[in-house]
């Protein structure tokens, strides 16, 4: 009887053993309120991209004047011949841009005029007008860009 139960006896210590539950001491578990407000820890910094805006006039106008402004920047006044590109960066999220083109003149010699304001965030196009006649009419293109 003593040989039969043995097998049993061992087993039982065993599986007790296995069972065995250490603790280590941990601090109590407490949430700070930054971890509830934000999905990420309080310790990551937040991450800032680099955005860059491009501003092209493009046109057979022999001169335009060109006037573009930002919330950065403010406002930048030039006369000059085409085409005219420029560009900046910015760490913003949101961003108002206006672009206004008005040709000055057009060669006698110039059978289709044509005139293209285009605004450019990271290569894609945001805004674009253009036109398509002699009238020496301001072409314009605006709006608030967003991350």
């Amino acid at each position: 009887m003593i040989q039969s139960t043995l097998p049993l006896f061992i087993c039982g210590i065993i599986l007790l053993n296995g069972c065995a539950r250490i603790e280590t001491p941990t601090e109590p578990n407490t949430v700070t309120p930054c971890q509830l407000s934000r999905p990420v820890p309080c310790n990551t910094p937040p991450t800032t991209q680099k955005t860059t805006i491009e501003l092209r006039v493009l046109g057979n106008a022999l001169s335009a004047r060109i006037r573009h402004s930002n919330s950065e920047d403010g406002l930048t006044q030039v006369v000059t011949t085409l085409p005219y590109i420029v560009q900046f960066d910015t760490l913003s999220d949101s961003m108002f841009l206006n672009l206004e083109v008005t040709p000055i003149s057009y060669s006698s010699l110039t059978l289709f005029p044509f005139l293209t304001a285009q605004i450019f965030a990271n290569g894609s196009l945001f805004r674009e007008a253009s036109s398509t006649e002699f009238f020496l009419n301001t072409v314009t293109v605006n709006g608030t860009w967003r991350r």
